[in-house]
């Protein structure tokens, strides 16, 4: 396998994590998004949305879009599990993974903050402004989320990371790019201590990426 990616994308960090806690090492081939790689003909050939991550399987098959890539995880790399065995359990999860995948991170990705610069004129203090607003309203839901689950564990849900932590850590990652205060989230803060010192989470840390720097 060949994994398609960018040290400091949010969606190939959830990946990376995703990808270690299977066990599964695909080659790590860089995609530099501050060079326009990603619009390369070559790379978008392989995606033509020309976006990160995308994962070619050994069989020559592309897998893009995180979200179907960690699906196709589930379903061929069943163990550990990144989803708990109850239906509402499940649910549970897919809806704290989807706070950040759906309503935080599209609106503070790449393209969107280039267009923000480059088209509306916004500095760096207005979109750490910009990027801070949409943490904040996710990450304060997501709170109040862990607040009232009386079984939860050291982790958003239980005593294992599952595909909520997968899709949180890496958004915390992003906040304390863009100068978000985390101390008024003291349970996502504390989940986010539990992961740091497993290996699938500190070995996808953008700062360990061959292309970091």
């Amino acid at each position: 396998m060949k994994l398609y990616n960018f040290f400091r994308s949010g969606t190939s960090h959830r990946l990376r994590i995703a990808l270690n806690l299977k066990g599964l090492k695909p080659d790590y081939v860089a995609v530099d998004l501050r060079r326009e790689a990603h619009l390369a003909p070559a790379f978008k050939a392989l995606n033509p949305q020309g976006l990160v991550p995308a994962l070619v399987l050994d069989d020559e098959q592309v897998l893009i879009q995180s979200p179907a890539i960690i699906e196709w995880l589930e379903e061929t790399h069943p163990k550990p599990p990144l989803l708990p065995a109850d239906a509402a359990g499940r649910a549970r999860v897919r809806a704290l993974a989807a706070i950040v995948g759906c309503d935080i991170h599209p609106v503070n990705n790449r393209r969107i903050l280039e267009a923000l610069r480059h088209r509306f004129g916004a500095d760096e203090a207005a979109i750490n402004t910009w990027c801070g607003t949409w943490i904040a309203d996710g990450f304060d839901a997501l709170e109040a989320l862990l607040a009232a689950d009386t079984r939860r564990g050291r982790f958003c849900h239980g005593d294992a990371p599952t595909l909520a932590d997968v899709y949180l850590i890496p958004q915390i990652e992003s906040a304390r790019r863009f100068q978000v205060d985390l101390t008024r989230w003291p349970l996502i803060s504390a989940i986010d201590a539990a992961c740091a010192p497993l290996a699938a989470f500190a070995e996808a840390v953008p700062g360990r990426q061959p292309d970091a720097g």
